[in-house]
């Protein structure tokens, strides 16, 4: 088989690494890839938004099956434009993508159908958007419409930095287009959970659970980012709170989807918050979440083209989905400066006893050698019997690779081993 999966990132990577256990597999053709994934794919250099480009090249090279994974071009309709030129896809249709690339849709349809998320209000007028966040319950979260790059949701701590959220979001347009309407939502408190679930808008399988973490720098100091690193499972998400979840936000919002004539079809990513009133949506991602992915992949132990296919053909419930009981920690190691301005172009060197899995993210080919290129660079996941183990064991191997201007946090998974000790 020939394969093509859409996108360059570290998740893409994990993707990739995890497709070609499958012994059909011949060809897989990243697009557009990066100087990392060069070492397991095909790179094309067509963008992750050329439509286009992407179904001109599936045509010309008979591609079997192709695998759309990041939010844009998800969005922006690729997988109807591939099938319709004949190419299978994994991944939701623009129909249903809309679960992500509209907030405003999203909350309204956990509201008619009764999923548990947080209370909100929605604008598309300024002045009153800006009059209720002046007397809104605080701290309150306001959030652009549409996508963001994850980070269209801010939470403000005062009615001064609700305004200014507004204002930035919806005057200044922030993030263009993206804010022409906004979500004004209750402030959740507890424990995050990311559930990532297979879905071929019938049946619902999740993954294994996983916790992010967003902020930059140690102890959830600095800016958000696309995320710092990630831990599997979640120990917050036990199997009985995973069966509330599954009766009440899981196979209801496959339902409701397939209800409303968008039957979602591909990975469908659960955004969770364990409130002491029981767990309730933060938000849903239409595709794998970036890093979840890096430690959710190493722990399956069936086959992930079998899983895509399932979802695409309707055949999940006679499908076998099996994850190890072990543990993964990501820890991504990221640019200095990142997520504002930071330097590229440094060499990434490793020793040649590093273990872990390094997925690349943000790094090219420059005269033969991989060097940076963006903010987040590298994930390294490692995987072992208990979660204290594997977080020893990414570490142990971050101080194995290099760059120039490298950082990481320190205390990825430092939480959940709290949890495990409660």
């Amino acid at each position: 088989m020939k394969i093509m999966v859409i996108g360059g990132g570290g998740r893409e990577h994990a993707v990739i690494r995890k497709l070609k256990e499958n012994p059909a597999v011949e060809t897989i053709y990243a697009l557009p890839g990066n100087g990392g994934i060069a070492a397991d794919a095909v790179c094309v250099d067509i963008g992750a938004k050329d439509v286009d480009g992407a179904v001109r090249f599936a045509k010309e090279n008979a591609i079997d099956f192709a695998v759309v994974t990041p939010d844009d071009p998800l969005v922006l309709g690729m997988v109807d434009a591939l099938e319709a030129a004949g190419v299978p896809c994994f991944g939701p249709d623009k129909k249903a993508a809309v679960i992500e690339g509209s907030k405003v849709f999203s909350k309204n349809l956990m509201k008619k159908y009764g999923i548990p998320t947080a209370s909100y209000e929605v604008f598309d007028d300024p002045a009153a958007a800006l009059a209720y966040v002046r007397t809104a319950p605080l701290p309150t979260v306001v959030k652009a419409d549409g996508l963001a790059l994850g980070k269209g949701v801010l939470i403000a701590q005062t009615h001064e930095e609700a305004e200014q959220a507004v204002r930035s979001i919806m005057e200044d347009k922030q993030f263009g287009a993206s804010g022409d309407q906004i979500v004004v939502e209750q402030f959740l408190t507890g424990p995050e959970v990311s559930v990532l679930a297979f879905t071929d808008g019938v049946t619902v399988k999740p993954m294994v659970s996983s916790m992010d973490h967003k902020r930059a720098h140690d102890h959830d100091q600095g800016l958000n980012t696309g995320g710092m690193g990630t831990v599997a499972p979640n120990p917050y998400y036990t199997k009985e709170i995973a069966a509330v979840c599954m009766e009440t936000i899981f196979k209801p919002t496959v339902a409701a989807m397939a209800a409303e004539g968008r039957p979602f079809r591909g990975c469908l990513y659960f955004g969770l918050m364990l409130t002491p009133d029981g767990p309730k949506v933060i938000e849903y991602n239409c595709r794998f979440g970036d890093p979840e992915t890096q430690v959710v992949l190493p722990l399956m132990e069936s086959d992930l083209l079998d899983a895509m296919q399932a979802c695409r053909n309707g055949s999940l419930d006679k499908t076998d989905i099996r994850f190890s009981d072990r543990s993964a920690c990501c820890v991504i190691m990221a640019s200095e400066g990142y997520p504002e301005h930071y330097e590229k172009g440094y060499e990434i060197t490793r020793d040649a006893d590093v273990a872990a899995q390094v997925y690349v993210a943000g790094a090219k080919l420059d005269s033969g050698k991989l060097v940076t290129s963006g903010g987040r660079v590298l994930g390294v996941t490692a995987v072992a019997d208990t979660l204290p183990q594997a977080i020893q064991a990414a570490y142990a191997d971050v101080e194995k690779v290099r760059f120039g201007n490298a950082f990481y946090r320190h205390d990825i998974g430092q939480r959940a081993l709290q949890a495990l000790e409660n």
